[in-house]
């Protein structure tokens, strides 16, 4: 069991002045923001994220980034805002920190409970006036991907209207070849479980990717439980996204379109789409660039 306390912490001059107490507003502004969640390795843990506002009067859905294993999610924050320019101006974007630097999916340092962590940042989002509850877009890199990937298997939530996973595609616990796997207690994925329907999700994986092999099969550096951590292979990943978001046809053998750089798999006219970057290794994200996100999500 655990247990959640939700509070607020505004800083009025960006990452300056750090952190002031403040009590609950009726808009959401940037700043730095805390849940607490009681677990395994923690007892009323104080559990950060940070929120960049754009400029207007209109309510925007949220946009979370997930950072991979090692990341931090406030320089996540000022990386991806300087990065994607537009985008951070058409939603309240949302960065997250993981426990121990870590999302708790298989055997990662953290056994943090991170979907409802997750969970409970949107619905208390959700509640400001300048926040739209709908839409939402759940992103992450790597071990961020991987809790996009878990998130999208097991939540009831229905928020959330567009998955993003860079450089992790399903890993072999998540997705067994028959179904798709609830994490659990144990982390030890025996409870088959049907995902909420009606999603569009996007996969960018790099080719020559050795830690997150493209073609499946063990990593050379996670390692799960006692063994290295076996993977689906990126393009059965995203026809398996596909098929259960309602594609009927077979999986795609040959690129929707393709060119030196990149390769297109696209299902359901782009709402379940996966990018193969063809030049590059768990670097991938790198290629993927602001026009294509914007497209995606539009």
């Amino acid at each position: 069991m655990f247990m959640l306390k939700f509070s607020r912490l505004f800083y009025s001059i960006a990452l300056l002045l750090g952190s002031h107490l403040v009590g609950f507003a009726s808009e959401l502004e940037s700043g730095s923001y805390t849940i607490n969640q009681d677990w395994s390795q923690e007892q009323d843990y104080e559990r950060s994220y940070f929120v960049h506002v754009p400029d207007g009067e209109e309510p925007l859905p949220l946009f979370i980034f997930l950072h991979g294993n090692g990341g931090n999610a406030e320089r996540s924050m000022q990386g991806f805002t300087r990065r994607y320019k537009e985008l951070s101006k058409r939603y309240n974007m949302v960065f997250a920190q993981g426990y121990l630097k870590s999302w708790n999916i298989v055997s990662e340092r953290s056994k943090a409970p991170d979907r409802e962590f997750i969970e409970v940042i949107v619905t208390e989002l959700a509640e400001y006036s300048n926040v739209k509850a709908s839409g939402a877009v759940l992103m992450g890199s790597s071990n961020g991907a991987a809790l996009v990937n878990q998130f999208a298997i097991e939540t009831q939530l229905d928020h959330f209207s567009h998955y993003i996973t860079v450089v992790s595609q399903l890993n072999a616990w998540q997705h067994d070849g028959t179904a798709f796997k609830a994490k659990g207690s144990d982390n030890n994925y025996t409870e088959s479980v049907v995902p909420l329907k009606g999603k569009c999700l996007m996969n960018v994986s790099g080719a020559n990717d050795k830690l997150v092999p493209y073609a499946g099969g063990p990593s050379k550096g996670i390692r799960a439980k006692d063994v290295k951590l076996a993977f689906v292979d990126a393009e059965r990943s995203t026809f398996l996204w596909a098929q259960h978001y309602g594609y009927n046809g077979e999986q795609l053998s040959q690129p929707s379109e393709s060119s030196e750089v990149m390769d297109t798999f696209s299902y359901l006219d782009g709402a379940v789409i996966h990018y193969k970057m063809n030049t590059r290794a768990h670097n991938a994200g790198g290629g993927l660039t602001e026009a294509m996100l914007l497209e995606f999500l539009d």
